[in-house]
């Protein structure tokens, strides 16, 4: 089963610029296929490692980071070790970021409480 690049891009979310930057840039497994006319054609697992990569994105795994993590992947085995200390780490900053928006609705639910008493008092 093949897909378009409008397919891929509503499947995926995103827009078949990124799509086609993301080739470009090397950030894609392999070059994606064409069909007899030329128009890209995207497979299931061009579409789930699109998948991965928008979630490190979205984490805010740089366009970098990805581009290595992509090229490790591409190499094949015996690597494994250097793509764990990627991800590990890339996952940590995560863990960071997450603790700090924790920290941030923390204060702000304290405010809520704040305000939920007052209004409560008011009325």
């Amino acid at each position: 089963m093949s897909f378009t690049i409008a397919e891929a891009a509503e499947r995926s979310g995103l827009t078949a610029h990124t799509l086609r930057y993301y080739e470009r840039d090397g950030l894609l497994l392999t070059g994606v296929d064409r069909s007899a006319s030329g128009h890209r054609r995207y497979t299931v697992r061009d579409l789930a490692w699109i998948e991965l990569i928008t979630r490190l994105r979205a984490t805010g795994m740089p366009i970098r980071e990805v581009r290595k993590y992509a090229a490790l992947v591409r190499a094949g085995d015996g690597n494994e070790a250097e793509r764990l200390a990627l991800l590990v780490a890339h996952r940590e900053r995560v863990e960071a970021q997450l603790a700090e928006v924790t920290a941030h609705l923390r204060a702000i639910d304290h405010k809520i409480g704040i305000y939920e008493g007052k209004v409560e008092q008011a009325s």
